[in-house]
Order: structure tokens, then sequence, then C-alpha cells
């Protein structure tokens, strides 16, 4: 007797709310090839695995302190150098 494991599917609604994007932002990623996703009928699945590295991927892009302190400094350096263009561009 064959053992055959089966793969658990997610669908694109439930990767979407489990991502907290929207389903178009998914079946685009899907399109692009940056998701991995098997066609079953007209609709489309996300094995659990790949679902799992999608959401860990994720959560490691966290930014650090650090990072942050980095960003809000050149924001401050940009803001400081450049606010009346800015205004002016947001006028538009």
């Amino acid at each position: 007797m064959e053992n055959k494991s089966k793969k658990l599917y997610i669908s694109v609604a439930e990767l979407a709310k489990m991502l907290g994007i929207s389903r178009i932002a998914v079946f685009n990623r899907i399109k692009k090839g940056q998701i991995p996703a098997e066609k079953i009928g007209r609709s489309y699945a996300i094995s659990m695995d790949n679902a799992n590295e999608i959401i860990q991927g994720i959560n490691l892009k966290t930014l650090s302190e650090d990072q942050k302190e980095v960003i809000k400094k050149a924001v401050k350096r940009t803001v400081k150098e450049y606010g009346e263009t800015l205004r002016l561009l947001g006028k538009e």
C-alpha cells in the first residue's frame, strides 16, 4: 500500500488575509511569479509550505530600530532641504 502525503492548500483570499493585503495584490504577485501557486480549475491554490515561507519572509523584512532611525533622519534632512518644493508639489 502506498503512503501518499496530502498537500494542504489555502486560497488566494486566505493568503491575502494572512498578509494583510488585497486579493488583487496576491493575484498580481502570482502572475509575476513571486508567489508560487497551482491553478486548480478556475482558481489558484497556494500550498501551506509556500504560504509559511512567504509569511516568514515578510516577518524577516521587519525594520530594526536602527534602520528606522536612519530612515527618520533621511526624511528629516530631505524635508529640511526640499520642504518648500515638496509643499508646492503637494498643492498641484
